[in-house]
């Protein structure tokens, strides 16, 4: 009698074991394939636009290109021949396919 009670326990417990751990590794695999990027993480909707720097001049006389993956309004900052400049991105095209990026203000530091 006590045979028969810890097999039929035994062969209670690890099918529910068995049952409890598919579920989890179930689980599992549907939360990583419907969770969001990581922090940081490159995804397709984070494209790079070539921003030309109006009125900046690198040291050998040509305008200033700009890569940014950062949105429409944000402000950078360039270190040029004259100092520190701040630019903020738009979304207006230039003839040779860059954006523009506007002249902020100057400053001396």
């Amino acid at each position: 009698m006590l045979t028969n009670v810890l097999t039929g326990w035994t062969a209670e417990t690890l099918g529910g074991l068995t049952v409890l751990m598919a579920a989890g590794i179930w689980g599992w695999i549907r939360r990583r394939r419907t969770a969001p990027p990581a922090a940081g993480a490159v995804t397709a909707a984070a494209t790079i636009r070539t921003y030309t720097l109006l009125g900046a001049r690198a040291t050998d006389g040509q305008p200033v290109h700009y890569p940014s993956s950062r949105p429409v309004g944000a402000w950078v900052l360039w270190t040029g021949p004259e100092g520190k400049v701040w630019f903020t991105l738009t979304d207006g095209q230039l003839s040779d396919g860059t954006y523009a990026a506007e002249r902020i203000s100057v400053f001396h530091g």
